[in-house]
């Protein structure tokens, strides 16, 4: 079998795919939010699958064609279409039952997860400092969802164990890149939700208006994209080092959640989303040490960037 030989690691290349993805993502996140206020989960899920794998049916030949779906690795494939179900399902149900900034803020605790599975699954080096981080951030869902306050509810479980089956595909992805193509990894995962939501749809399909079909096809292209864009930056870079730029998305969700839906999240969120996306920082902090003051920064605004590395080397030239 051929191998594919992954990219070597680029980490602006890296950080374009992903914010492409987390982009698409966050359009897929919308339209799921519009779309599941008329109609059922396994629709939803049946017919955003059904358009995602039009797409790719489409872009194939971008991606050197069928053949690029070659792969020895079926037990892989297996566990990332499981996990792809469970990350699925999990969060459109949160995200059909809670605010669209509360199910993303508790979905964010996946790039801690990811910095946990890290250990085990890619031996990378975690040491005692990105723990306690790691352990901030659990500290953090906590606040959101205030045990005994009724918000630690079946929606926000959901949320929760779609965040660690996401954090297993950015894991996976990773752990494939030598061996397997872009197009096979984002193309499989797609197979486990159709199945399943194929199972469930007799019985709770709605024929959509015209603007359900356009959404419907929307997502379905969003999700393609979202594959593409997060396969294609995990597969370039470190997860412990990509996964906290996701946080990005917190802020496209709060502004269309206010927008589109009047939601405004109440202090504890806010508080235990500071608390998250403060650890998942840390954790990045941690990860590149030195190497923080220039080529990372650039992936945020370059004025930032550069007020920020000034400030650092001011810094370190006051230090005795």
């Amino acid at each position: 079998m051929t191998q594919h030989t992954p990219p070597q690691d680029s980490f602006g290349t890296a950080i374009g795919y992903l914010m492409f993805g987390i982009t698409a993502g966050l359009g897929l996140d919308l339209c799921a939010k519009w779309l599941l206020a008329d109609y059922s989960l396994a629709q939803f899920v049946f017919l955003r699958s059904t358009f995602g794998f039009l797409v790719f049916i489409l872009i194939a030949r971008w991606y050197g064609g069928w053949t690029g779906l070659k792969t020895r690795r079926w037990r892989w494939h297996l566990l990332r279409t499981a996990l792809a179900s469970i990350a699925m399902f999990g969060f459109f149900y949160g995200l059909s039952k809670m605010p669209l900034v509360n199910a993303l803020t508790l979905a964010f605790t996946a790039p801690l997860i990811v910095t946990a599975l890290s250990v085990p699954i890619l031996g990378e080096h975690v040491g005692w400092r990105r723990w306690v981080a790691v352990m901030f951030g659990f500290a953090g869902v906590l606040i959101i969802l205030r045990p005994g306050s009724g918000l630690l509810s079946p929606a926000a479980l959901a949320v929760l164990a779609a965040a660690v089956a996401y954090a297993g595909l950015a894991i996976t992805a990773r752990k494939l890149a030598a061996t397997e193509t872009t197009l096979s990894m984002s193309v499989y995962v797609i197979l486990g939700p159709f199945l399943i939501s194929a199972f469930f749809v007799p019985g709770n399909f709605v024929l959509p208006t015209a603007s359900g079909w356009f959404f419907f096809v929307l997502a379905g292209i969003c999700s393609a994209a979202a594959w593409v864009g997060i396969v294609g930056g995990y597969r370039r870079a470190s997860p412990a080092v990509l996964a906290p730029f996701e946080y990005s998305a917190l802020i496209g969700a709060a502004a269309a959640g206010y927008w589109i839906w009047d939601e405004v999240p109440d202090r504890w969120v806010i508080v235990g989303g500071l608390v998250i996306i403060g650890s998942g920082l840390f954790v990045v902090y941690r990860e590149v040490g030195a190497v923080l003051s220039s080529r990372y920064l650039r992936a945020f605004t370059a004025g930032g960037a550069a007020a920020i590395v000034r400030r650092l080397r001011r810094k370190a030239k006051e230090s005795p």
